[in-house]
């Protein structure tokens, strides 16, 4: 039954990677082989001979000679534990990705990026190169990598109208969404499952992060610079900037109360969904007030006026449940032994953890980095803040630059822009592998 589990999940990876082939969307494969993993556990689980106690981070003892069924201590009550553990653990990671998305489409309700527009005067190709990319990078790190994307080539569209010109900024500026990212809690999903996992804290993971992600994303735009693409002016759009009173106030309030949700979690300990929603409610009730002439909370009939009801109704929920069902099918090879036998045999055949690391970064580019992370939080059993995931963080989020469809980042600007896959892999992915390697060196040397 194992192995027909993993060839689910090989099968069901291999749908998401030929998304595009395939006319598909991922969350598609990825929510039938959530559920066909779990089945399948529920229908063999007299068969199984290993369980891992995900609570505790390691293989129950004598689990072959367990009772089927029992209230205590039998296969079944460890099976709905289990399930319910993982599932609640995922939930949190969840409800936190649509508390922040909810909060960036309140603030895009309100036009409150078209003010970083209004703030880019210049005419010239390199520097505004390096605007978007430090934007980027900064960004990302307090909206996550995905929505910094989004907002950027948004913006983008509004300043330059030759496409063959702006696709080449949206490659850079993936790169410095990824890097951006990577180096935060709330920066990237990756760094969000491991923060949330207990794996790393806020403080240490910028402290050890922040400087190999600035080297990564430096490194690819200062090289970038000398292209002949980036030489001379841009014709600037003369497209009316539609911004009001309200605008750089909500931008502000909005990305202010993203970023208090760390400092909620070093001052209560509570879980940093709790933070977010938090940080939602003020946000929304910010909102409201500035809309009020145009929306009465006593009017139901009105409740599509709502700034609130209006982000809620643009998340990406197709993402949200593409999220859940490749985290659980994770959970699932995790649950029977397989992540955690295969992270003791990496480790017992002497390979060097870095090597291994820089691959699985690699390998990310290739392979969706969210099922990568959450295979190596089962893999080892490190203590928090080791630095095996600090560097874990980094690979995973900046790694997948390398192709376009290694990161959320690239997939949605190749949909924005329709960017060819092999323009990408020709054009931009050499300058994402060597701002790779350059923050790897620096990581390495500190």
């Amino acid at each position: 039954m194992e192995i027909f589990i993993v060839s689910i999940f090989i099968l069901g990876y291999l749908a998401i990677t030929l998304e595009h082939s395939l006319k598909i969307d991922k969350l598609i494969p990825a929510l039938i082989m959530m559920a066909l993993s779990w089945a399948c556990i529920a229908l063999g689980l007299e068969t199984f001979t290993t369980w891992f106690d995900s609570h505790n981070s390691e293989m129950v003892n004598d689990f072959a000679a367990l009772p089927l069924n029992g209230e205590h201590n039998s296969k079944f009550s460890w099976f709905e534990t289990t399930l319910l553990h993982h599932f609640g653990k995922t939930c949190e990671i969840l409800i936190f990705l649509v508390g922040a998305m909810t909060i960036v489409e309140i603030i895009d309700c309100f036009n409150g990026f078209e003010t970083i527009k209004k703030a880019i005067r210049t005419k010239k190709k390199s520097t505004l190169l390096w605007i978007v990319c430090i934007l980027g990078f900064i960004l990302s790190a307090i909206i996550d990598n995905l929505t910094a994307t989004i907002v950027l080539i948004t913006i983008l569209r509004k300043m330059i109208s030759n496409n063959n010109l702006r696709i080449w900024y949206a490659g850079l500026i993936i790169i410095a969404a990824n890097a951006g990212g990577a180096w935060s809690p709330i920066g990237d999903v990756t760094t969000t499952m491991l923060w949330m996992g207990n794996k790393v804290s806020a403080v240490e993971l910028s402290k050890y992060l922040l400087l190999p992600s600035i080297i990564c994303m430096i490194i690819p735009t200062f090289i970038a610079t000398f292209l002949p693409v980036f030489k001379g002016e841009i014709e600037k759009s003369n497209d009316e900037i539609h911004i009001n009173k309200n605008s750089s106030k909500i931008l502000i309030i909005g990305l202010s109360m993203i970023v208090f949700v760390p400092i909620f979690k070093t001052i209560t300990h509570l879980p940093p969904y709790i933070g977010m929603m938090l940080s939602l409610g003020v946000v929304s009730l910010v909102a409201e007030f500035m809309s009020n002439k145009e929306f009465s909370l006593t009017n139901i009939e009105n409740h599509n006026n709502s700034p609130t009801f209006k982000a809620l109704s643009k998340i990406e929920m197709p993402s949200i449940l593409f999220f859940l069902g490749i985290l659980m099918t994770v959970a699932a090879l995790e649950s029977l032994g397989l992540i955690f036998i295969f992270g003791d045999n990496v480790i017992n055949s002497g390979i060097n953890i870095n090597i291994f690391i820089s691959l699985m970064g690699i390998g990310s580019a290739i392979i969706d980095n969210v099922p990568l992370v959450a295979a190596s939080m089962g893999m080892f059993q490190e203590p928090i803040d080791a630095k095996i995931w600090h560097f874990i963080a980094y690979a995973a989020g900046t790694g997948g630059s390398m192709l376009i469809i290694g990161s959320a980042a690239g997939v949605v600007a190749m949909g924005m822009e329709k960017i060819s896959f092999f323009w990408y892999f020709k054009k931009i992915a050499w300058l994402a592998l060597i701002g790779y390697f350059a923050g790897i060196i620096v990581f390495l040397l500190m």
